[in-house]
């Protein structure tokens, strides 16, 4: 039952009331409340000011706890600091979450950066090259809903969003997510293809996304 209720929570994109969680769940709002008054003492949930419920502290180092344990995702954690060194350009590294791309692991350049992003950021899946990568390698019945919801109001196709700059392996996007920011992004695929993880580069230079340049010829080696 408590899965059930953490699992709610982890799948919306923000904060729930008690009402809403009770509707999500099928259970009263009285047997809600016992649980969420549980998981809020243990740090698992966090009770706002405005009454509703997120996930907590405990919670978040639950996750990146399991996501540190994938070997892949891991290598490639270690390596990130020394691909930033060779580029000069920030380092990201990314997993699939329940909402989309979000970040596990952010490396600062030596060259400044004005951005909002950071560990636990999660991405658009249209306007982003780390978005747009893991729609490339993976299923249509993961990224499909997401990418529908996201571009609901400005419908975005999956197999158009495929085909948008990118040679099947290096992905860019050029100040469309963040102003003056541009983006290089390759997935790491697990051994049946699918993508486990996507580093990504991000700079303010636009020479990063230069086609052969030294960047891509650094993330190709990279992953």
């Amino acid at each position: 039952v408590g899965v059930r209720l953490l699992a709610a929570l982890a799948r919306a994109p923000g904060p729930m009331s008690l009402s809403e969680l009770s509707a999500k769940t099928s259970m009263s709002p009285a047997k809600v409340h016992r649980y969420m008054a549980s998981f809020v003492e243990t740090g698992m949930v966090d009770h706002r000011r405005s009454g509703a419920y997120s996930l907590g502290r405990l919670a978040g180092e639950i996750g990146m706890a399991a996501i540190s344990r994938v070997d892949v995702v891991n290598r490639a954690a270690d390596r990130l600091p020394d691909l930033v060194e060779q580029t000069d350009a920030n380092g990201m590294l990314t997993v699939w979450g329940l909402n989309g791309p979000i970040v596990v692991r952010w490396e600062r350049s030596r060259v400044p950066l004005a951005t909002v992003l950071g560990v636990g950021s999660t991405l658009p899946i249209a306007t982003t090259a780390t978005g747009r990568a893991f729609a490339s390698y993976l299923p249509d019945r993961v990224v499909g809903p997401l990418l529908a919801e996201e571009t609901r109001h400005d419908p975005v196709d999956l197999a158009t969003l495929r085909a948008v700059d990118n040679d099947g392996v290096i992905f860019r996007a050029d100040e469309l997510f963040m102003p003056g920011a541009y983006s290089l992004a390759r997935p790491v695929l697990n051994y049946d293809g699918t993508a486990m993880a996507v580093v990504t580069l991000i700079s303010a230079d636009r020479r990063l996304i230069k086609s052969g340049g030294l960047p891509e010829r650094a993330l190709r080696d990279f992953v």
